[in-house]
């Protein structure tokens, strides 16, 4: 369930991975101007802005401005505005004891995978899988609609999906996952979440079929699908924008084999219009 807030309440912006062009103060102000109008108060880490190349800052900086609003009472949830490469570079900074005893959620997307399955994994917490820049994007109204109706309403539509079988009718568990080339940097670490009896929520931005194969293969070799209790596919937009896109659910289905429900929605992934997935919150997909 995502985290319903207060009018008036402060919210942390923050840029673990990938720091933000110069170019982009603009939307940013645009951005912070749109959440006053919904009745937040956005903050600021200063750790925004590209540095030196993508890097807004280190590491331990990143880490270090994202604990302080962990820490802050007055701040009531983070919205990660960056993507990437870089955030899973500040796992081993975070102090997760801190962060299980917020009751804040993290919200970000893409590259911030890395972080979202490993708060669930070391504290069992749920965070949001939504880029919360999509208010400003093209779908705003509708976007902006339903964040107020979501988070400041205490209603479900931002998190409301659908989807349609490719195989099996029923799935339930615990949702992990995200951006599947991110989700795959935490395999081998203390981070990767335990898949057993998960749905395992997958999805891309970048990347043809030659790179999902190399996905989907290593998710086979590690027992995923083995483990989990359903796969529920996202958007793929480069694919889903090719020609290969007829490709994608005949190598789910052979990497994953015939016993694994799996399903797709139009509903999660990199899309301005994309929806939010509650990471470490249980779904049920009848």
């Amino acid at each position: 369930m995502i985290q319903k807030l207060e009018k008036g309440s402060r919210v942390g912006l923050v840029c673990c991975s990938n720091g933000q062009k110069s170019g982009w103060k603009g939307k940013l102000e645009e951005l912070s101007r749109v959440l006053r109008e919904l009745g937040l108060e956005p903050v600021y880490s200063e750790y925004i802005f590209e540095r030196d190349g993508v890097f807004s800052g280190t590491a331990k900086e990143r880490a270090a401005s994202l604990m302080e609003f962990y820490r802050d009472p007055s701040v009531k949830v983070v919205f990660d505005i960056s993507g990437g490469d870089i955030a899973n570079e500040i796992l081993p900074e975070l102090d997760f004891d801190v962060i299980g005893r917020s009751g804040k959620q993290f919200w970000g997307y893409s590259d911030l995978t890395t972080i979202i399955n490993a708060i669930y994994t070391k504290t069992g917490k749920a965070s949001v899988l939504y880029q919360v820049r999509n208010l400003i994007y093209d779908c705003r109204e509708r976007q902006r609609a339903e964040f107020r109706e979501t988070v400041l309403g205490g209603g479900d539509s931002l998190s409301r999906i659908s989807a349609r079988y490719i195989q099996g009718d029923y799935m339930e568990g615990t949702v992990v996952g995200g951006n599947i080339r991110c989700f795959l940097k935490l395999a081998g670490t203390p981070y990767f979440p335990d898949l057993s009896d998960k749905i395992l929520l997958l999805e891309a931005y970048g990347g043809g079929i030659a790179q999902m194969t190399t996905y989907f293969s290593q998710l086979r070799q590690i027992g995923a699908f083995g483990q989990a209790a359903g796969i529920l596919l996202g958007t793929f937009t480069e694919l889903d924008q090719s020609g290969d896109a007829a490709k994608l659910e005949p190598l789910v289905l052979r990497s994953a084999g015939p016993e694994i429900p799996v399903a797709r929605t139009s509903d999660i992934g990199h899309g301005t219009d994309a929806r939010a997935a509650v990471i470490g919150a249980r779904m049920e997909i009848g």
